[in-house]
């Protein structure tokens, strides 16, 4: 099968979206930037390869199968690769123990670490067995990380093998999994799945037919922000305008105005009746309402970055932020809180004040549109999609506004029908 392949090499995320011939969505992959950018290109269209063998698999066996069948089967699969890393992640503090020769600590100190990896694995198996598991990260860093912390907290012990001794150890060692280029493939860990859910036999022919289907790459196209660090020629990349234009136009044909607000810069853009761009606006020298700022506050509240939004759509008024400066917000942050304002309050105060960031560069860009797109990662955020509503509506009034589950492919998605383009 001929396919072709966008990557949006992000600052803080690297996506890639696999097409068919026939211009059809046939996977999609994402990952961590990281600082190595080359790694993360290779692991986001490696998963987005994965995701494509899952789909020819969907074709396969929609005769044989049921959905719910093939969608335990994915969960599964995800399971054995988060166990797969899990166990080299072990494998590696377990390694640095012994580096370390701690006087007296080795023994303990493996101890604690068999404690936390036993616990975690358990709590993944109830994880998977659960029919509405709790939201999480979608990358193994953070997943990982917020468990193994909450378990160190509740079994360090100040007096030998402390909190702050374990996560040293996990700090160290989580950087080394997260760049090695682990087995993750189809193959690998199809068939560990297949046992887990009973090998069921209305679904060996058909993982046995997406396996072996060959993916004959025709074209790549890169952008994004690291999109330099490609392995692609000069002419197989895009700007990150364009791509994020012809994205949004493909997911909604009446698109008119695109927001995109990316991990590092936030970016207001015009497109015609075929998504091609006609104005834009961008802020790309300061991290202030960009999801980078975002993720400051997340660390700066201990809490997950996907948590931010929900906290947020709780405040009961929303608090007026004088700075949304990163260099500035965690001071603000705190000083408020001291002065007794509730952290829902403040969070809302913040998403509010980015979007009026974003708004004003909209407004240099030539306003906005029927129809309007909103796209990034700062589109999965439901207190930013809110503020969004809002500040639209006051200012221009009933506009659709639209936002797609997959608006954080969209970068993603434009360079794969450049790339169609280059095939055909």
């Amino acid at each position: 099968m001929k396919c072709v392949v966008g990557i949006d090499l992000g600052s803080t995320t690297t996506k890639a979206v696999i097409l068919d011939e026939n211009r059809q969505s046939l996977g999609r992959g994402i990952t961590n930037s990281r600082s190595n950018y080359d790694l993360a290109a290779k692991v986001a269209r490696d998963e987005a390869f994965i995701t494509a063998r899952f789909n020819l698999l969907r074709r396969h066996a929609e005769k044989t199968a049921n959905s719910a069948v093939l969608e335990h089967l994915q969960h599964a699969f995800r399971l054995e690769q988060h166990l797969h890393q899990l166990k080299r992640l072990r494998t590696l503090i377990e390694e640095e123990i012994d580096h370390q020769q701690q006087n007296g600590l080795r023994a303990p100190m493996r101890a604690a670490i068999g404690q936390i990896f036993e616990k975690i694995e358990q709590e993944e198996q109830l994880r998977f067995e659960d029919p509405d598991p709790p939201r999480r990260s979608d990358f193994f860093r953070d997943a990982a990380g917020s468990a193994y912390t909450r378990l160190a907290e509740q079994i360090g012990d100040p007096s030998a093998v402390s909190f702050d001794m374990l996560l040293g150890l996990y700090d160290k060692c989580i950087i080394r999994v997260e760049n090695e280029p682990l087995a993750l493939g189809f193959r690998d860990h199809i068939g560990s799945a297949l046992r887990r859910i009973g090998n069921p036999a209305e679904v060996r022919a058909g993982v046995e037919a997406a396996a072996e289907t060959r993916l004959d790459e025709r074209a790549s196209v890169g952008t994004g922000y690291g999109r330099a660090r490609l392995p692609f020629p000069k002419e197989q990349i895009r700007s990150e305008i364009l791509c994020h234009g012809l994205g949004a136009h493909a997911m909604f044909s009446d698109t008119r105005t695109v927001l995109d607000i990316g991990g590092q810069d936030t970016k207001a853009i015009q497109v015609d009746e075929r998504g091609i761009v006609t104005s834009f606006q961008m802020n790309d020298r300061c991290a202030a309402g960009c999801g980078r700022y975002l993720g400051y506050i997340a660390d700066e509240m201990n809490i997950g970055l996907h948590e931010l939004g929900p906290l947020a759509s709780g405040c009961q008024r929303c608090v007026k932020i004088n700075s949304t400066c990163t260099v500035f917000a965690g001071a603000e942050l705190r000083e408020r809180l001291s002065l007794g304002e509730r952290r829902e309050d403040i969070l809302a105060g913040l998403h509010r004040a980015i979007v009026i960031r974003a708004m004003s560069l909209l407004a240099r860009s030539g306003g906005v549109f029927n129809e309007f797109t909103f796209t990034g990662g700062v589109a999965r955020n439901e207190a930013a999609v809110g503020a969004l509503r809002e500040l639209i509506h006051e200012n221009y009034g009933e506009i659709t506004i639209n936002i797609s589950p997959e608006s954080i492919y969209t970068g993603a998605l434009g360079a794969a029908l450049f790339a169609w383009e280059v095939a055909n």
